[in-house]
């Protein structure tokens, strides 16, 4: 079995979250500013000059220099992966459940199954893309730009204060007031995100 770089990296990323703690007796010290120059996810390597931390799920692992040379490259990679993370979640829920439930809902509504002849999902890999109706599409186009053209009045309307990834969706009320709750829940969601694309990958294989 081969595994690729990045499969790899990441493992080693998240194995690294649940090291112990080095009891400090050790002969070879850092200083203050060496330790913080280094990753927190990989620490014996470098961390990216722009990934100091700032930002919600940031341990600085980047090990194929995504995040761009400035802050306006990492705040719009940081952009695109809030919003792949949301849609790997809602796929990943909602990909076993239409296999679970499409038929008998089809069968309530009078309408055919979309499932493929085994019984799976359709994608570009299953097939069965041709049983889905054109309106699906337009409705799903449709949201889409609805939510992008949100994020994109947030951006002008709060500036400097933009949270990134808001587009004024949050009907449960669910984002705190505090800063620190904030940062606390937008660091859970990234990484929800994170498991979500990396699972999403899982069934696709």
């Amino acid at each position: 079995m081969k595994l690729s770089t990045s499969v790899i990296l990441s493992c080693v990323a998240v194995s690294s979250a649940f090291a112990p703690t080095p009891n400090g007796r050790s002969s070879t010290k850092l200083s203050a500013g060496e330790t913080d120059d280094m990753s927190k996810a990989l620490p014996f390597v470098k961390r990216p000059k722009l990934l100091d931390g700032s930002l919600p799920g940031d341990v600085g692992f980047d090990p194929f220099g995504f995040s761009g040379e400035d802050k306006a490259s990492l705040a719009y990679m940081r952009e695109a992966e809030i919003k792949h993370s949301r849609l790997a979640m809602l796929a990943v829920v909602g990909w076993p459940l239409a296999e679970l439930w499409d038929k008998k809902i089809a069968a309530v509504l009078g309408l055919q199954p979309a499932l493929t002849a085994t019984g799976e999902s359709p994608s570009l890999l299953n097939g069965g893309l041709d049983k889905i109706e054109p309106e699906y599409w337009v409705i799903v186009v449709a949201l889409a730009a609805l939510f992008e053209n949100e994020s994109k009045q947030a951006q002008e309307r709060n500036g400097k204060d933009y949270i990134l990834g808001d587009c004024g969706f949050d009907p449960l009320g669910l984002f705190p007031e505090t800063k620190a709750e904030q940062f606390e829940m937008q660091t859970k969601e990234i990484k929800h995100g994170r498991i979500a694309m990396m699972a999403i990958l899982g069934f696709v294989v």
